[in-house]
């Protein structure tokens, strides 16, 4: 008996606990039904808490007025309000609105003066909203002031003010009339960028970063390129950008820049695997700036099973220093080629500027000069060329890591000619266009598009590194790396003069960061234009989206050849 009392006592307390924890109800009817005033209303009452029936009583007369004024904030001036208390373990507070007819606009007047007229990105705001016969809504008209207030901010209009900032309420007649006007005064300037902290640059390439010229008309968006140009040149390891107006003389706003040096050497180590090349290292030290002018230099290698490559790279910033710069660049590699005893060996270096266009594509023209020795089957030889060329390339995307929209065009083309320090004649391009769209959020679809085609008078001097071949991870699934390729009279594959490849994939998300996918993808490389034979391989894989990009894994089935299923794992972004 004793034991059933202490029970008893425990429950009593627990449920007596429960009922003071229950939460009031607010329970808001609007007649007729207007699910933008019923919101209104419960975001300006907000949560009733634990209150009992006794205290919403006491709190009802000021949830009426609340809901007054939510009402009124959605023109409803005229809106009937009753409150009531319904007792209960969970206590509910109703309130019952008929809102009646709205207040409507007559007349509105919304301008700007002064020279913000002459700027075409400044902009009075128009809407339906705030037309003549529109419902009023207090929300839109502190939204055109706060949006007049802000293009001012922005565009260095500091001194404007609303000379009329009229909202007039008649509602007995029920209208209202709005008169916002707005003199912008005049615009302020963007003054000399002064920069400050131990660095060891000169201030001629500082200087070069900055994005705007003395005297330019005050954006507050420049300023921002400003500081995202610096964080972004590499340089530095913080960076703080002041342009305060109060702190303008005659309308000119001084920037202050205080920067920080990073650390001048890193050096990254990595691991990979793809079913290309199998498992990877890769190892790179880089010496982020040399001397007051900019330049850097650094060295990077990747080791694998078929291929083992070490570059080195030096980098002399050009105008503009952030997207501009001239780099002499070499390396060598060794490469086993398409799983047979065929091999090579390359020596590569030259001087390569790189650009950016005001279109947005970037441009790098370069002058390469190579060496290669090199095996294939049969053949075997020691090839030297000296190769101007030019590449283009254009990257649309909304997010670098893991798109849902985008596309990649990518164009470069290579020349030789005999006797210029070349062993043979040569013309060599190469093209590349992916795409990538998603629908519904789910369903994404993917397209890739390679050519590759060289023209030349003596094909058995070109080169394992300029022939063409097809097959892997990024070319046609269902088929080894490099193992689409035309073959000599013992079976060995030696590469082909064009190359085409296309793959189309459809993936559909199955969870936040998984992806199901279904692909097709055809090519080959081939020696004759006129009747290429094209390889086909589908497949189904899933995705996993890692911090690095998605993470692939795919089953593929050859389609010709007699060939069977293979894995192929990789990993990167879709564009």
């Amino acid at each position: 008996m004793k034991y059933s009392g202490r029970l008893a006592g425990s429950l009593t307390l627990l449920v007596a606990s429960m009922a003071a924890q229950a939460q009031s109800v607010l329970d808001v009817r609007v007649t007729p039904a207007n699910s933008e005033l019923k919101a209104n209303v419960e975001g300006y009452i907000g949560s009733l808490g634990d209150r009992n029936e006794e205290a919403l009583l006491r709190f009802s007369r000021g949830a009426e007025e609340q809901a007054q004024k939510a009402a009124q904030a959605l023109g409803y001036y005229q809106a009937r309000i009753d409150s009531e208390v319904q007792p209960g373990e969970s206590p509910r507070l109703l309130l019952k609105i008929e809102p009646g007819e709205p207040i409507h606009l007559r007349n509105v007047t919304v301008r700007v003066e002064g020279p913000a007229t002459e700027l075409k990105a400044f902009r009075v705001p128009k809407s339906t909203a705030l037309a003549p016969g529109a419902v009023l809504n207090h929300g839109h008209y502190e939204d055109a002031k706060r949006l007049i207030q802000n293009q001012a901010s922005r565009y260095g209009f500091f001194s404007g003010t609303f000379s009329k900032q009229r909202l007039a309420i008649d509602p007995q007649a029920g209208v209202a009339d709005i008169e916002l006007v707005y003199n912008s005064g005049p615009r302020y300037k963007l003054g000399k960028v002064h920069f400050e902290g131990d660095t060891p640059f000169d201030d001629e390439l500082l200087q070069r970063m900055v994005p705007f010229n003395e005297d330019t008309p005050y954006d507050s968006e420049l300023v921002a390129e400003l500081n995202q140009a610096l964080q972004s040149s590499g340089y530095f390891e913080g960076v703080r950008v002041d342009a305060a107006p109060t702190a303008a003389a005659q309308r000119v706003i001084p920037v202050e820049v205080q920067l920080t040096t990073r650390k001048p050497r890193t050096m990254g180590l990595g691991l990979g695997f793809s079913t290309d090349v199998g498992p990877r290292g890769k190892a790179n030290w880089t010496r982020h700036w040399v001397n007051p002018q900019g330049h850097s230099y650094g060295a990077e290698m990747e080791l694998s099973a078929p291929r083992q490559n070490v570059g080195l790279w030096y980098d002399v910033p050009l105008d503009p220093p952030l997207t501009d710069k001239l780099r002499w660049a070499g390396g060598y590699q060794y490469e086993e080629i398409a799983d047979t005893d065929s091999l090579s060996k390359l020596l590569t270096f030259g001087p390569e500027w790189h650009s950016k266009l005001p279109s947005g594509w970037q441009r790098v023209i370069s002058l390469k000069w190579q060496r290669e020795e090199y095996r294939l089957g049969d053949d075997s030889g020691l090839s030297t060329l000296l190769m101007p060329g030019i590449s283009y390339s254009y990257l649309k995307s909304d997010n670098k890591v893991d798109p849902h929209n985008g596309y990649r065009l990518q164009f470069d083309a290579q020349v030789a000619k005999e006797g210029l320090l070349s062993d043979t004649n040569l013309l060599h391009g190469n093209v590349l266009l992916k795409g990538l769209t998603t629908v519904a959020q789910n369903h994404r679809f993917l397209g890739r598009v390679q050519f590759g085609g060289s023209a030349t008078n003596g094909y058995k001097s070109i080169p394992p590194s300029l022939r063409f071949f097809a097959g892997g991870d990024q070319s046609v699934r269902g088929y080894d790396y490099q193992t689409l390729s035309p073959e000599n009279a013992d079976g060995d594959r030696v590469g082909g003069r064009y190359m085409v490849a296309g793959s189309v994939e459809y993936q559909y998300s199955i969870a936040e960061k998984w992806r199901v996918a279904t692909f097709i993808d055809k090519g080959n490389s081939f020696n004759d234009l006129k009747l290429p034979s094209l390889k086909t391989g589908v497949g189904v894989g899933v995705r996993w989206v890692s911090p690095v990009g998605p993470i692939r894994l795919d089953l593929a089935h050859a389609m010709d050849d007699d060939g069977g299923v293979r894995l192929h794992f990789s990993m990167g972004p879709e564009l």
